[in-house]
């Protein structure tokens, strides 16, 4: 049973991606060297510092790229806030009497300013901050608390942390709203992967404060799950393309699960409404797939999936919610240039045969 959970900070309960990425374009550049998009910095960024820096800027002694870091990143830090679902997780831990503890690379200063704007130092027992490599600190943790390991997770969002837990011999769990993309995390071989800190309180909640269910509880859970998913054209005849870091950060359709008793449009009309806040009409049933333990997902999941096309009914503004990161409206010729998910590729080629569009050659990067 866990009793104990040691939580990352950065990536994990705050959102400081854009805050960090910024301020490490800022050293790049003092140190004349080139820039990196957003996607560049998350396939590159790792703990500890060190290895970044010594990669990227090895003829920069660190106190200077410190003081360049910091510098920045005081000036931009108020972007930094709460992550979706992190409150509620602390206080479900809360509620379940589980000891919190804090293991971060965050600096003290930033941690003192990012807390007292979220308050979540008043549900962290202690916090241990300022911590280079989290794995020579967290033997300390654990015996100057009287924690057993094997009550005990360590929940982040990179590579270094899941080495962490191993280190600790803790129980780990990856998030992916964070740093590390599901390809990284994967690698590192966490116990768990999560795709927030709402469906890590499910999943204790429903085996009873363990990661895995019992062998009776796993037999119940392994049904297949049905899902509509909507190809959404605008007035222009445009399609809108989402991507997500659960299906590893590739691009496909909104959509979700079928509640018990609700018919398969209403749950499309649904799920739009929630994850985009548009409403649809001209609904059209396209075809049906079988997605089965797609590695391209972050979880091993078994999907019956209903596609759809429909178009938008007013206003075209999309308004995601926190399971996509990022959105465009495109033609459909120009959809199958992204970097697609399968499901959704197979979606577009019936599409465009259905209505008579040609299908450009080129295949997923």
């Amino acid at each position: 049973m866990i009793r104990n959970i040691i939580f990352d900070w950065s990536g994990t309960l705050v959102d400081d991606l854009p805050a960090v990425w910024k301020a490490t374009n800022y050293v790049l550049s003092q140190a004349q060297r080139p820039e990196l998009t957003l996607e560049q910095f998350r396939a590159e960024f790792c703990l500890p510092f060190t290895i970044f820096y010594d990669r990227h800027v090895p003829h920069v002694d660190f106190p200077q790229l410190e003081d360049w870091f910091h510098s920045r990143f005081r000036q931009v830090q108020d972007s930094v806030c709460e992550l979706p679902h992190a409150r509620r997780f602390l206080e479900f831990c809360r509620e379940r009497k589980v000891r919190t503890f804090l293991l971060s690379t965050v600096h003290c200063d930033h941690f003192a300013v990012q807390a007292g704007v979220t308050g979540f130092a008043e549900y962290l027992e202690k916090p241990y901050v300022n911590v280079w490599d989290k794995r020579k600190k967290i033997h300390e943790i654990l015996q100057e608390n009287n924690l057993a390991a094997e009550e005990t997770i360590f929940i982040g969002d990179m590579q270094h942390d899941i080495e962490t837990a191993r280190h600790g011999e803790v129980q780990s769990v990856a998030v992916l709203t964070g740093y590390n993309t599901l390809e990284q995390l994967r690698a590192a071989q966490p116990d768990l992967v999560v795709e927030h800190l709402g469906e890590l309180e499910q999943i204790l909640t429903r085996n009873e404060m363990h990661l895995q269910p019992s062998a009776v509880q796993g037999e119940a859970t392994h049904s297949p799950i049905v899902t509509v998913g909507g190809l959404i054209f605008d007035g222009e005849g445009r399609v809108l393309m989402v991507r997500t870091h659960k299906w590893s950060d590739l691009w496909g359709i909104p959509g979700g699960k079928v509640k018990w008793g609700e018919p398969s449009e209403s749950a499309l009309h649904r799920e739009i409404q929630e994850e985009t806040g548009l409403e649809i009409q001209e609904i059209r049933f396209v075809l049906v797939q079988d997605c089965i333990h797609s590695r391209e997902f972050y979880r091993e999941a078994h999907f019956v999936l209903l596609n759809y096309t429909c178009r938008v009914a007013g206003s075209t503004e999309v308004r995601l919610n926190e399971e996509a990161q990022e959105y465009q409206w495109l033609k459909l010729s120009e959809a199958f240039a992204l970097p697609l998910n399968q499901p959704t590729r197979t979606l577009l080629l019936a599409v465009a045969e259905r209505d008579g569009h040609s299908v450009p050659s080129a295949k997923n990067p």
